[in-house]
């Protein structure tokens, strides 16, 4: 739960295989690529988090003297490697697409440049990390998107998998676009707003509802609150709160926001009908919060149906990402250095979809230069240089007849990867996480609304430069010359 030394966070087999490198193959520098394969929850896009803890992770990585104590007792490895592991620091260099930007399939969010058994040891931290924040910053997204211009406020730590899922969970369901969290260590650790009223507890820990309404107008009259639906959300709970409101404002001390939440119940019923409750009282400023099992589909349904709710309090299904309960992120190998040169390596598989694209890469994104909106994503190798001034041709790496020049001066270029860490020295500062949360904001804005629609939404391509396309295949027949012959 806190910052330090998490270096063993990985799995074993890259330990055995570290020891592999150093006994037989030395320690080339390598290129990796972290990358995912598809959007959750049939989204049409993602929203990429968790950068900030894989920069403490690098930091901090090294084997204290009892990692050695216990990989010795394993009896696997030997004593030159765990020698070596004794001095174990990151030394490479680390580029990465920054935290609250719009991410798509098959585009790189981190690129590692490392010796061998550096890059192959922070692998799976890498992909814990970010999988995760990823995921639920992208579900955030998607219920914010439903939720239009209410706020929402995540609710989630009593249901998450967990104090960290809870923790960073919140931090990445900031990012993606809620207003606040429910989780005070959260909201302490990374500047978030904390918010919440109070459980139903509190009212049935009183003799009556009008009581325990009362005594917290008391106590937080700059924040009135009041959960109505413990008993009879509109013949007790509504009337009760009225009374509360118009007992306030008479001695002045109606001056913050206030207002009641439901929790249960057919809610844009309730919500309609509390409405006009309040208004007909001389309430017409009061809000109206909704919580119970909430996600994007259920708020999309409430606002349809003319639910008169002013923000959202959603829990369980966003921090869990219930639809959808991992981000498929992968990391593979895109080359080895041979006598000073890197040599692009590949990934063959018979699922399309697998197979890798080879090489060091850069990723620019494209923009319609007229309406800022996205247009693609070019993947090109890092040599390739590309010009405003000269006509773009982008295509489909799959169905390579679709094609699209852009004319020049009717587009923009943007380089995605933002170097993190140059020979082992991190030269990336991170921004608050409320920054992030206004940086992704302005990233969502540049998805046209048809990307981000639940059903069918259009898709953002993500292509190859052609000599990268070239290189690819090229690669593809060396491999089968070599092994299918």
């Amino acid at each position: 739960m806190t910052e330090g030394n998490l270096t063993l966070l990985t799995d074993f087999y890259e330990l055995t295989m570290a020891q592999g490198y150093f006994k037989n193959k030395g320690n080339n520098k390598v290129i990796f690529d972290a990358f995912f394969r598809e959007n959750p929850s049939g989204s049409g896009y993602s929203i990429c988090a968790g950068l900030d803890q894989v920069i403490s992770f690098v930091k901090n990585l090294h084997f204290s003297k009892d990692d050695i104590d216990y990989l010795k007792s394993l009896k696997v490895f030997d004593e030159d490697f765990l020698e070596y592991l004794s001095n174990f620091r990151f030394t490479g260099d680390i580029y990465a697409i920054p935290e609250g930007s719009v991410i798509f399939p098959m585009t790189p969010l981190v690129k590692v440049i490392a010796p061998m058994i550096e890059a192959q040891l922070i692998e799976t931290a890498i992909l814990n990390i970010i999988n995760h924040q990823s995921l639920i910053a992208t579900k955030a997204a998607r219920v914010c998107y439903a939720a239009g211009e209410d706020g929402v406020m995540e609710f989630g730590l009593r249901r998450a998998q967990g104090p960290d899922a809870g923790t960073l969970g919140a931090r990445a369901a900031v990012i993606g676009g809620c207003i606040g969290t429910s989780n005070v260590l959260a909201a302490k650790e990374f500047g978030l707003p904390p918010m919440g009223t109070h459980a139903h507890s509190w009212i049935m820990s009183f003799g009556d509802e009008l009581t325990a309404f009362r005594k917290y107008a008391e106590l937080y009259p700059e924040g009135t609150t009041l959960l109505v639906d413990t008993y009879d959300t509109l013949r007790s709970g509504v009337p009760n709160a009225i009374k509360v409101f118009k007992e306030m404002r008479d001695a002045g001390k109606l001056t913050g926001r206030y207002g009641i939440r439901l929790d249960s119940g057919d809610l844009a019923y309730l919500s309609k009908k509390a409405r006009k409750m309040l208004d007909e009282a001389g309430f017409k400023d009061a809000k109206i919060t909704a919580s119970s099992d909430l996600d994007e589909y259920t708020i999309q349904s409430l606002k349809t149906q003319g639910a008169k709710v002013d923000s959202w309090g959603v829990g369980t299904n966003l921090i869990t990402s219930k639809d959808a309960p991992s981000f498929g992120g992968v990391y593979k190998l895109a080359a080895i250095e041979e006598n000073g040169k890197f040599v692009p390596k590949m990934k063959i598989s018979e699922n399309a979809f697998k197979v890798t694209n080879p090489g060091n890469k850069v990723v620019y994104r494209v923009y319609e230069k007229d309406s800022g909106k996205v247009k693609a994503d070019l993947i090109a190798l890092e040599h390739e240089v590309f010009s405003e001034d000269e006509t773009l041709l982008l295509f489909d790496p799959v169905a390579t007849w679709k094609k699209t020049y852009l004319k020049p001066g009717s587009y923009t270029l943007r380089q995605m990867l933002a170097p993190i860490f140059i020979n082992g020295e991190c030269v990336y500062e991170s921004p608050s996480v409320m920054d992030i949360r206004d940086y992704c904001t302005r990233e969502k804005d540049s998805l046209w609304d048809e990307t981000k629609r639940f059903l069918n939404p259009h898709e953002v391509y993500v292509d190859l430069s052609e000599e990268l396309y070239n290189l690819k295949h090229n690669l593809i027949d060396e491999i089968h010359s070599k092994y299918y012959k």
